[in-house]
């Protein structure tokens, strides 16, 4: 079955994949050895099957590489500032929601509740 046929949350083998972006399956497999986000499922046989996730990862560095010209570190690099990135901002948030949660505490304390 074609990957167009397929719903969109359904997993994509390795071929349906390198299909749908126009690589050859092994760019895939070396993908995988150079991009530690991208773990796909692995069923008997090693067979490889890509999550919703795992398919959007693929298509951005595709993008990255091939249409943006970054080199496989520069994607590398691009993916490790972000997921930094991502971790501080949520860690800022966590703090935040304290804080608001600590307000309000003592706000029904004052308030006698």
């Amino acid at each position: 079955m074609p990957p167009a046929e397929k719903a969109a949350g359904a997993l994509r083998t390795i071929g349906e994949l390198a299909q749908e972006i126009g690589r050859p399956q092994h760019i895939l497999r070396y993908w995988e050895t150079r991009f530690p986000q991208l773990r796909p499922l692995t069923r008997a046989g090693n067979r490889r099957y890509y999550r919703p996730d795992d398919v959007a990862l693929v298509r951005r560095i595709h993008h990255l590489l091939a249409d943006e010209g970054y080199t496989i570190r520069g994607v590398q690099k691009l993916l490790a500032d972000e997921k930094a990135s991502k971790a501080t901002s949520a860690k800022s948030s966590a703090e935040e929601f304290r804080a608001i949660r600590a307000a309000l505490v003592k706000a029904l304390e004052e308030d006698g509740g």
